[in-house]
């Protein structure tokens, strides 16, 4: 849910005296404050061949319509691009072509199959396993969940609907450093020119509380709830229920490039909220609690999220629809996009009113489709639980520790 955008990068000669005039500044402020996640760091091997005896593959939880509609979603990913385009497997680089032929061969078998445990057979003999290095000795992966929002909005303003949400403002710069030196590969700076300069983008700060774009024109629809509009942009996507009952869909579209800083994180610090009882829920209820200390706190993420309204999704970082269960976000950098793997971690169990009784272990198949500012490293990955109150609930609560492996179809 944290669809990227091609951003058009001004390669003028202009741009360019710009671009270097202001490097230095620009890489400072990139760094950001110590406050913000701390690095993480970057293996040169994140993934690392397994038995696949050693897997339990046989212990999907979830049915197998999700599963073929998240495959072939990635198959549509992967029918964009170049047959030649490579993918970073583990130690492996390997062409887009072997992607498919990988999703096709699974998708074959989970029709033959006619159970878990007879695809899992299949599966074992048929590909290879690779399992992320995680965050520790023990491989442990950190699971954390997200959903897709609904909230209230309209497409004008008043006085009760008077936050807005806005969309990418025109002065807003990308430049991508891998243009000017093999040694930037990768990697891009997001600024606005000032007279002569390339300057870091306005703030969280700057934007929400000193109105800098207010009135320019960006403001795509306007919500009544501060902490909810917060929320949206944390989750990268989400539903606009107008006034007359129709709904207007909003998908990521850029950043500030200003770092991420971690409120759950401050308000632990502050002893606002006991470690043991953080969750979206908990930060959400406290928000609302102390609504004096909003500014403050929402002020320690001086990132800032851009939308666009889109039409069918919600979208991953590879522009297809997410499949709730089904669909993952790990970072970009690391491990290949729309991929398929397997995941073991843990899932909450509801009452029927909606109350968290424990939560149990399971496994599943799903597909690397999105990806987030705060997914980084081997160790992390997001789960998609799609929308509605028990969306919301497992999205906010789910922090466990489990594994991560991904699927290569051999040659």
């Amino acid at each position: 849910m944290r669809l990227a955008r091609n951003d058009d990068l001004n390669t003028s000669a202009k741009s360019v005296l710009v671009f270097f005039l202001s490097l230095t500044i620009l890489l400072a402020s990139a760094c950001g404050p110590s406050r913000v996640a701390t690095p993480v760091s970057r293996p040169e091997q994140p993934l690392q061949e397994v038995p696949p005896q050693s897997v339990e593959l046989e212990r999907d939880d979830l049915s197998r319509e999700l599963l073929v509609q998240a495959v072939q979603n990635s198959l549509l990913y992967y029918e964009r691009l170049p047959e030649d385009r490579l993918f970073k497997f583990g130690p492996e680089e390997v062409p887009v072509s072997r992607m498919k032929r990988t999703l096709e061969t699974f998708l074959a078998l989970l029709v033959e199959s006619h159970s878990w445990t007879e695809l899992a057979d299949s599966v074992r003999e048929k590909f290879i396993v690779y399992r992320s290095e995680g965050r520790n000795v023990e491989q442990e992966v950190l699971f954390t969940g997200y959903y897709e929002p609904t909230i209230q909005g309209s497409l004008t303003q008043d006085d009760h609907y008077r936050y807005p949400i806005y969309g990418v403002p025109d002065d807003l710069l990308k430049i991508d450093l891998g243009l000017f030196g093999t040694k930037y590969q990768g990697t891009s700076l997001v600024g606005r020119t000032e007279g002569n300069r390339v300057v870091p983008y306005y703030s969280r700060d700057d934007i929400e509380f000193d109105g800098k774009l207010a009135g320019q024109g960006y403001e795509l629809v306007w919500v009544a709830d501060p902490v909810e509009r917060f929320f949206l942009r944390i989750q990268g996507s989400g539903r606009i229920r107008l006034i007359n009952g129709e709904y207007v869909r909003l998908g990521y579209a850029a950043k500030n490039g200003r770092p991420w800083g971690p409120i759950g994180r401050l308000l632990i610090e502050k002893g606002l909220i006991p470690k043991e009882a953080m969750s979206m829920q908990a930060i959400r209820r406290y928000l609302k609690q102390h609504p004096e200390e909003m500014a403050e706190i929402f002020s320690y993420d001086p990132s800032y999220v851009f939308f666009s309204k889109v039409e069918g999704g919600p979208f991953g970082n590879i522009a297809v629809p997410l499949t709730p269960g089904r669909s993952v976000a790990t970072d970009s950098t690391l491990f290949p996009k729309g991929a398929l793997a397997f995941i073991e971690c843990q899932k909450p169990v509801f009452a029927k009113d909606g109350v968290i009784l424990g939560w149990s272990s399971f496994g599943r198949y799903v597909l690397n489709q999105d990806t987030g500012g705060a997914i980084r490293g081997p160790g992390r990955v997001d789960l998609f639980w799609g929308s509605g109150p028990f969306g919301r609930i497992a999205a906010g609560h789910l922090k466990h520790p489990g594994a991560l492996y991904f699927l290569l179809v051999k040659e």
